[in-house]
Parts: C-alpha cells; structure tokens; sequence
C-alpha cells in the first residue's frame, strides 16, 4: 500500500512538472527560460557541439558553399537576430548553399545550411526568417541528439553492444544521407519533432519583431510546389509534407498565442539588395560565355549609370524596413 501511494505521488509530481513545462513553452514572453529540450538525450550539449562540428566540416567539404561576404553577413546577422530570441543554449553559425532546391537543414551543434533556391522563392524577408527559424526550432530542442539517442537504445536492443562497443554514434556513420555524408539520423524528424518546430519556430520570429505570417506563408509556397513541381523540394519532406492541416495549425498556433503587435518587420531594403544580389550573380553564371570580358562596377555618385551586375551595395540611401502596422 505505501509502495502504491510512493507512485501515485510521483506519477502526480510528474503530470504538475509536465504541464508547467507546457505552460512556459505556451508563453513566447519565456523565452529563453524554458527547457524546450527535455528528452533522453545520451549526448551532453559539449559532446553535441563537437559532433555538429564534425558534421558541419564534412558538409563544407562537399558542398559549393555561397561565398559573397556582403550575401554571407546579411544571413548571418539574420540567423543571430533569430537564434537570441530563441530557447538554444549554443552559438549558431549560418552558411547558404548554393543549389536550386528549396531547403534548409540544421546539424547538432547550431551550424544551419540555407539552400539559394530556397532564398529564391522566398520574396519577403519574414519568409525566410520563418523557415530558419524552424530550424533554429530543431537545435533548441535537441531533434537531432534526441533521435540518435532512441536509435542507439533501439540498435542496443537489437544488436547487443553494436554501439556501445563501437564509440558511440558510429555506429550510423555507415547510413549516410544522399549529398554530404550526414547520417539521415540528423536529417529526418518524426511528424512530433516537426509539429513541435513549428510551433517553436513561429515563437522565435516573433519575439525577433518579424510577422509571423511570414511562416504560413513560406510553408504556402513548399505546399504548392510540392504539387507542382515534386523533385524541387526537399526530400525531407516526405514523411511530413506542408500539407494544408499542417498550415492550418501553425495558423491556430499563432492566433491562439502570439498576441498582436503594433507592428510587425515584414521585409528590409537590406534583404532586397542581399536577394538581388544573389539572384543576379547566379543569373549571370547561367548567361556567361567564355570570352566574356570583365565589367566596371560604377561609382556612387558618378552620375554614370549603373550596369545590372553591379553591386546594389554601394547604393547610397539606408537600409529601409517595410513593417506591417495593425493599429491603425
């Protein structure tokens, strides 16, 4: 009988601790409070780190990363802007890479890849912010760590010692994504670990000032194309696609508890010059001819017309923010 009351009274302290923790993940004014990832997690945040690390090296190593400074410092600064107003407890690092599908992925550790066709397809600033902040989203709850634990435990049980005998998380070095030598353990999510991004995500925009309309949006944009035209969009998606229940929910999401703001940053002059830029130069490679000669960029102020590949950040006027304002 006491034995029976020892576990009634824990299994009650567990459902209070669990339902707070829900609460705190509710209120986007916690932020950067609240424990978001709470699983069984083999993997301390050093160990994590490390690991992204490695990751991040192997895919630099293989992968056509966009090294343009001015395009490289703008998504860096938007990536920080997001990760402080988010619930991670690493430093985070962003680099584009250059291919037409439209992705994003995250490694352990905080290191995020932002595909150009991605950058392409997204026309507004808050577009892009919401999906780095999905991935962002990732990091904070420790997707990646929290599944390779489960498939450690589950490979432990199937293969007694496979892994435990063989360091650790080599063991899924031999299942290696298609691209970059990742292991699909980091790069595939669960529906739950999706839903829960997404809910995250929108949080974080929020909280950095961008409308989180923006979110729906982009995830409009990957459900039509995914119709349209399959191949372009990530493989990722398959086992959870931005269909319109999941569009509707972040919808419900974010009228439920994000509470309205003045205003809302929905794009910048300085994403449009950083966009343009992009687009420009990558238009410019498909056109190029081998006797091209090189061109002068003109300078500020010289009254001289500017050619189309020169660069828009010379332009002389500040950066300029389109906001949404809903107090009128």
């Amino acid at each position: 009988m006491r034995l029976s009351a020892t576990i009634l009274t824990l299994a009650m302290a567990a459902g209070v601790i669990q339902a707070q923790t829900q609460k705190a993940k509710d209120d986007p004014d916690q932020i950067g409070d609240r424990n978001v990832g709470k699983c069984l997690n083999f993997y301390s945040l050093e160990k994590e780190m490390a690991l992204g690390r490695q990751l991040a090296q192997e895919v630099e190593r293989q992968a056509k990363i966009v090294d343009d400074p001015l395009i490289s410092e703008y998504i860096n600064r938007l990536g920080q802007n997001l990760a402080r107003n988010s619930d991670a407890k690493v430093p985070f690092t962003f680099k584009i890479i250059d291919r037409p599908e439209l992705n994003a992925f995250a490694l352990p550790g905080g290191h995020v890849f932002i595909y150009t066709g991605l950058i392409r397809i997204a026309d507004e600033e808050d577009e892009l912010a919401g999906a780095i902040a999905h991935e962002i989203a990732h990091v904070a709850a420790r997707h990646m760590t929290c599944r390779a634990t489960k498939g450690q435990i589950a490979e432990v049980a199937s293969v007694l010692g496979s892994i435990m005998g063989g360091g650790g998380w080599t063991g899924y070095a031999v299942r290696q994504a298609a691209g970059f030598g990742v292991p699909m353990t980091f790069l595939s999510f669960s529906r739950h670990d999706e839903s829960e991004a997404d809910y995250l995500g929108v949080q974080y925009m929020y909280a950095a000032g961008y409308d989180p309309a923006g979110a729906v949006s982009i995830f409009e944009k990957l459900e039509a194309l995914q119709r349209e035209r399959p191949g372009l969009v990530s493989r990722a998606f398959a086992t959870h696609p931005m269909d319109s229940d999941r569009i509707a929910k972040t919808e419900k999401e974010i009228d439920t508890i994000l509470k309205p703001k003045p205003q809302y940053v929905v794009s910048s002059s300085d994403y449009k010059t950083m966009r343009d830029r992009l687009i420009a130069q990558q238009n410019q490679r498909k056109t190029a001819k081998p006797d091209d000669q090189p061109r002068l960029r003109v300078a500020p102020g010289s009254g001289r017309p500017e050619t189309p590949d020169s660069s828009a950040a010379d332009a002389d006027s500040r950066p300029t923010i389109r906001r949404q304002d809903l107090m009128d």
